[in-house]
């Protein structure tokens, strides 16, 4: 393993924080948390996540974060711009949440490879029902901040993963994960945060077929 340092892909939500409980334990130096947001909205897409509680999980973590404010259709010119500068900083890779979905981790990795840095996956190919009871049996607790209304009801929205939430999301049918977008989600506890971030539940809102969370 390198000693140089990497910097992992952060949604906010509980595959993020799997992947760097995952990196971490297999000796990788995460050094730089890196986060693209709605320019407009200032929250992580489909996530609904604010920017304020990115940096509030940041801080629980004690990890530097980097924000990078983007439209969708900037994202791989702003992507590029942030794997460039990685390169420069003498970083040695990225790490990514990725679990199944091969036409998005085919994306990244070309883009990281071509600049020179390793893309790690150390949650991917493994089966998603496993990777949420990882989760939870260490001590991961992430709160549901967004739902697709076509895969999941309303009464989702506000869950927290728990063992009670491990067993019926599987009666669903959905990916148990959500890696398919059935839901997203902001962690707050676990191993790889020195202490739990405070959330308050705020407003629901309707978007396009999803059922979103606000926190604050």
């Amino acid at each position: 393993m390198t000693n140089r340092p990497y910097a992992l892909m952060w949604s906010g939500g509980k595959d993020s924080a799997l992947a760097l409980d995952r990196a971490r334990r297999a000796g990788v130096e995460v050094a730089r948390l890196i986060s693209f947001y709605d320019s407009e909205t200032r929250r992580v897409r489909f996530h609904a996540t604010r920017l304020e509680m990115l940096q509030a999980q940041a801080r629980a973590i004690g990890i530097k974060l980097h924000t990078v404010p983007t439209t969708w259709s900037d994202m791989e010119a702003n992507l590029l711009r942030e794997l460039g500068s990685l390169s420069a900083q003498g970083f040695a890779g990225v790490v990514l949440g990725d679990i199944h979905l091969a036409d998005v981790r085919s994306w990244y990795e070309r883009r990281v490879t071509a600049a020179g840095l390793e893309h790690v996956e150390p949650i991917w190919g493994e089966p998603p029902q496993a990777l949420l009871d990882e989760f939870i049996s260490s001590g991961g607790r992430a709160v549901l901040t967004c739902v697709e209304l076509a895969k999941l009801d309303e009464s989702w929205l506000g869950r927290t993963t728990d063992a009670a939430f491990a067993s019926e999301i599987v009666k669903t049918g959905v990916d148990a994960c959500g890696e398919n977008g059935e839901y997203h989600s902001f962690a707050f506890a676990g191993p790889v945060f020195r202490q739990p971030v405070r959330w308050v539940a705020g407003e629901r809102r309707l978007d396009a077929g999803f059922a979103q969370l606000d926190l604050t």
